[in-house]
């Protein structure tokens, strides 16, 4: 007695409209990250790497984006 073979799942208009809109998403925010990086490797290409004074220390911005981490489980159900 042999198995059938499994079918693929079938997604209907409403999922594939779906997927599309979440590719577009995600390639907006990908293309948005790009450009944020472009744009700081130009400014390091055009004036030279920042000072230490004029940056930001790491542990200040980790524990800043941990805060916002925090803040935004609060809000999960």
């Amino acid at each position: 007695m042999s198995t059938p073979d499994p079918q693929p799942p079938t997604t209907g208009p409403q999922e594939a409209s779906q997927a599309a809109d979440s590719l577009l998403a995600y390639a907006a925010r990908t293309r948005a990250r790009a450009n944020d990086l472009a744009a700081f490797l130009e400014d390091v290409a055009a004036h030279g790497v920042p000072s230490v004074e004029e940056t930001t220390p790491w542990e200040v911005v980790r524990d800043r984006r941990l805060a916002e981490l925090d803040a935004e489980r609060g809000h999960v159900a």
